[in-house]
């Protein structure tokens, strides 16, 4: 079954930063796209950005563009994602996967796993 384990959530209030991590001790990121995607209270899970599996290409929501920035690290089986003048819609649950990465839609899960997520709050 594939694990991934998210980190990094919490408490921040607006215009604050917070950086993401996305592990898994049994699925080798570095093979994959990997995406970032989130959940917020009554409303359908979105992605958030993705980026390919060699770091060289990486696209992003409408909603978060400029103001996150995804990144990876291969030789530590890690992805980012850094939070950056964080807003009170951006308050979620933030899951990462193994993704399909498209402009339209951002990205999408590959194998249709989650972990547990990392949640996110914005507020003052």
């Amino acid at each position: 079954q594939l694990q991934y384990v998210e980190s990094g959530g919490g408490l921040v209030q607006p215009g604050g930063s917070l950086r993401l991590s996305c592990a898994s001790s049994v699925l080798r990121l570095d093979h994959y796209a990997i995406g970032w995607f989130r959940q917020a209270p009554g409303k359908e899970r979105e992605g958030v950005s993705c980026i390919s599996s060699s770091g060289g290409t990486a696209n992003y929501a409408d909603s978060v563009k400029g103001r996150f920035t995804i990144s990876r690290d291969n030789a530590q089986n890690t992805v980012y994602l850094q939070m950056n003048s964080l807003k009170f819609e951006d308050t979620a649950r933030y899951y990462c996967a193994a993704a399909l990465c498209s402009e339209k839609v951002t990205a999408t899960n590959l194998f249709g796993s989650w972990g547990q997520g990392t949640q996110v709050t914005v507020s003052s």
